[in-house]
């Protein structure tokens, strides 16, 4: 059935095949057909502003050939054209890095118009046209994808990074909706080296549109972003990597910026109780009784002891500054086989004697508190 349109591989998969790197997605783009066909075929429609399908087998996105004509303000204000007489050049025109604009053809041939091949060779961020200025979206892409690939050399071209300054300027950054700009950013602390993102969005002038209390926290003498360095070869997860990021922020400016990001609930828990508890959890051993319990209970740790645990890692993360140690001498480890041992004690003392007694209510729960607190005082 198929016969006068045809199919390629494009942006990161492609880019990423040259670089060496692993490929995870493939996106295709499909020139010369329309949504019939593909719906023919069997394909899955999804797009709302652009016609995207899936594959019925793959579930791999196929999108058809486009154009787009600025028309409004911010990124949503695009007039999408997409038919079955736009050209693949026409396609790759429209993408926001040439290393992002090479298209792969399904018999390994590279099409390659605006020299996406060069740069990857020059190691060089690079706008394919001067509609990059267009897209407010692109100033975060740019800085994830130097954030992606510097470890590989890569830099950004100075017309490119002028653009993007550009574009700040306008203000159009305020169109972007949060929902995207967490996207952007939950990429980027999957990278390989997310601070890169952080300090090119901050070198740009976006990051105080974006994330002020954050913008303010990397402009400080003590440069966070070294242990945030540090820790990134430590751990993966981009919940711990952004907790550690944002550890010194306090209560009011976390919030300020979970509202900005719109950060997933468990992530903003997450920091808030690191920039709460960090140094209680660094004290821990010094505590008295009462204070331990009263700080495992903050913690929720008397019932849920896996989030505490979580916690103690990246304290001893901090402790240490991001230093490596051995797993048997780490502040971390000493620290959690404390707090284990008194998570024993206190699950060792139960209800049931004070029951007996007829307490009930109130003063059973203060007969048992006290108790426990007790149990933490043993020897």
């Amino acid at each position: 059935m198929q016969t006068s349109w045809q199919t390629y591989v494009v942006g990161g998969a492609v880019r990423d095949q040259l670089l060496g790197l692993p490929v995870y997605d493939y996106d295709h783009v499909v020139v010369g057909a329309s949504p019939s066909d593909l719906l023919a075929l069997g394909y899955t429609q999804v797009g709302k502003d652009f016609p995207v399908f899936l594959h019925p087998q793959s579930k791999q996105e196929y999108a058809l050939a486009r154009t787009e004509r600025k028309s409004g303000h911010g990124y949503k204000g695009f007039e999408v054209y997409a038919a079955d007489d736009v050209t693949l050049e026409q396609d790759l025109l429209r993408r926001d890095l040439t290393i992002n604009a090479i298209a792969q053809a399904p018999d390994g041939q590279l099409i390659d118009p605006y020299q996406g091949q060069q740069d990857l060779n020059e190691r060089r961020l690079r706008h394919v046209s001067d509609a990059f200025a267009e897209d407010p979206l692109r100033v975060l892409r740019l800085a994830r994808f130097h954030g992606h690939l510097f470890h590989l050399g890569f830099t950004i071209d100075p017309e490119t990074k002028q653009l993007a300054k550009q574009i700040v300027a306008t203000g159009e950054l305020a169109s972007l909706s949060k929902e995207r700009i967490w996207q952007e950013t939950h990429k980027a602390l999957q990278s390989h080296s997310p601070w890169i993102y952080f300090t090119t969005l901050l070198e740009l002038g976006a990051l105080d549109q974006l994330a002020a209390p954050l913008a303010k926290l990397l402009t400080r003498k003590n440069n966070p972003l070294a242990i945030f360095q540090a820790a990134c070869k430590q751990l993966n997860e981009p919940a711990e990597r952004l907790a550690i990021l944002l550890h010194g922020l306090n209560k009011p400016q976390l919030e300020i910026l979970a509202q900005q990001l719109m950060l997933p609930k468990h992530i903003a828990q997450l920091c808030l109780q690191l920039s709460k508890q960090q140094r209680p959890l660094q004290n821990y051993p010094q505590l008295t009784a009462e204070q331990r319990f009263t700080l495992l209970q903050n913690c929720g740790a008397i019932k849920q002891p896996e989030g505490l645990q979580q916690l103690v890692k990246l304290c001893g993360i901090l402790h240490t500054q991001g230093q490596m140690e051995l797993p048997e001498l780490s502040f971390s480890h000493s620290l959690w086989q404390q707090i284990d041992a008194d998570l024993r004690s206190i699950h060792r003392v139960t209800a049931q004697p004070f029951l007996q007694q007829g307490l009930q209510g109130k003063a059973l729960g203060e007969a048992l508190k006290a108790a426990q607190i007790t149990a933490l005082s043993a020897p």
